[in-house]
């Protein structure tokens, strides 16, 4: 038997490559597929199956791609919505060389959601491996608010019952594989864990330490941010989207080029915050590389192109993956030898003013600056700098009449890079006197400053 992990970072996002005896089947599988096709020749195994857990919203599913490229089958759970592939249902089973893939109904994060339950019968009868999608993760448990809030009971409950009813009592040698690792969106706080088992869950896990009641509870209090662009990835895995066969070719543009797109296209500077901060093309959006498969979709619209801006141009591969992954098939270009480039040119640069978390503490109370903190609720709660207002980065642009424009606009987040983001929103949208918090909260916290928390 064969078990590869492939993991898309950004995305937090795992699909698995399975295999034996020359057959071979793809869990969850991402858009841009080739590594399940390079591990299937590296094995010399035919993939004659794809297994989708469940509607996906924070990733277009690659399914299709794939099949079209080895022209396996199609499998998901029980949903009309579906433009594609063949429903399964409890209890079924699929046989791909010396393994067993039982269906296992685990609705709960969405109405359809299944898991796979593994035997490896060379080696034994007994439950060996479930692949849960987003029911049950490291240390977490899928999140059940994606149908809305009048949902919410309902959801928690179908989810209370797959995990006690369904996974949980398969035994806890079972090893579990997830669909997402820390960093997704898809739970609040995964562990960092390549896999786990079902009895290291049962011990360990919060959310299943808790009774029926305690556990709705749970969920219906449970704030996480919901992005804008899940909407789109819902609506592309039900089967609409473009089957790409190989991946966008942007074009390398000199800095004239790049002149005549600015204010027509959607132009990303994808440096880290300090880099930005430094020095950067006017009107530009700064997403720093690693946060784009997620804050792209809050940012950027899916009809005007897309350019990147990057420091040397090493990376433009890896950033189309990530840009394509959320469905932004339409990239453009990028400026040859990057960002160096237009300052060589003598082009016109702007800045973003950059603040130790020393210096907000002795500024704390000056009237003359805003503090904005742009985290998740969530962070917020659990504590935030005294004087601060907050607006998530996400929906700032939606809130910018709630930014004084006569102030000097002081931006902290976790550690700096969403706080860029959002000076990137204001300078764009007329700000002059923006500065962002290097370190932000994090460094804040090394320092000992305090956090007030509302009670």
């Amino acid at each position: 038997m064969k078990l590869e992990i492939i993991k898309s970072e950004g995305l937090a996002h795992k699909s698995y490559f399975i295999g034996s005896k020359g057959e071979a089947a793809v869990i969850d599988p991402r858009r841009d597929c080739d590594s399940y096709v390079n591990y299937s020749k590296k094995h010399e195994m035919q993939i004659t199956h794809i297994f989708e857990t469940h509607i996906n919203e924070d990733y277009v599913i690659g399914s299709k791609e794939l099949s079209k490229r080895v022209g396996a089958q199609i499998y998901h759970g029980n949903n009309p919505e579906y433009g594609y592939g063949n429903t399964v249902m409890e209890g079924e089973k699929f046989k791909i060389g010396d393994m067993d893939l039982e269906i296992i109904e685990t609705p709960g994060h969405t109405k359809e959601s299944i898991s796979l339950l593994l035997k490896d019968k060379k080696v034994s009868d007994d439950e060996y491996i479930i692949f849960t999608g987003d029911t049950l993760f490291a240390g977490e448990v899928g999140r059940t608010d994606l149908y809305g809030d009048d949902k919410r009971e309902e959801m928690a409950e179908m989810l209370y019952n797959s995990l006690h009813n369904k996974i949980l009592p398969l035994g806890g040698q079972v090893l579990v594989f997830p669909a997402h690792g820390s960093g997704s969106v898809c739970g609040k706080d995964i562990r960092e864990s390549e896999f786990t088992t079902i009895g290291y869950e049962k011990k360990t896990n919060p959310a299943l330490q808790k009774s029926r009641e305690e556990f709705i509870k749970l969920k219906l209090n449970e704030k996480m941010v919901k992005a804008p662009y899940f909407k789109k990835m819902e609506e592309y895995n039900k089967g609409n989207a473009p089957i790409l066969c190989r991946l966008p070719y942007p074009r390398p543009l000199n800095v004239e080029e790049l002149k005549e797109h600015i204010g027509t296209s959607q132009i990303v500077d994808v440096r880290m915050a300090a880099s930005y901060a430094g020095g950067h093309i006017p009107g530009t959006l700064n997403i720093w590389k690693q946060g784009l498969t997620y804050f792209a979709g809050w940012m950027l619209n899916y009809k005007d192109p897309v350019i990147i801006i990057d420091e040397n141009n090493q990376h433009i591969n890896e950033i189309i993956r990530y840009l394509i992954r959320i469905g932004y098939d339409n990239i453009m270009g990028y400026l040859k030898r990057g960002f160096t480039n237009w300052a060589n040119s003598g082009e016109e640069i702007d800045e973003i003013d950059t603040w130790s978390v020393h210096d907000l503490k002795e500024r704390q109370s000056n009237k003359s600056i805003f503090i904005l903190d742009v985290r998740e609720i969530g962070e917020w709660e659990e504590g935030y700098i005294e004087g601060a207002a907050h607006i998530y980065v996400g929906n700032l642009k939606y809130h910018l009449d709630e930014v004084p424009k006569d102030k000097y606009i002081v931006i902290y987040c976790d550690t700096g890079n969403r706080a860029s983001i959002a000076a990137s929103v204001l300078k764009n949208n007329g700000y002059k006197q923006v500065a962002t918090v290097l370190g932000s909260i994090r460094a804040w916290k090394a320092a000992g400053y305090p956090l007030i928390k509302d009670q």
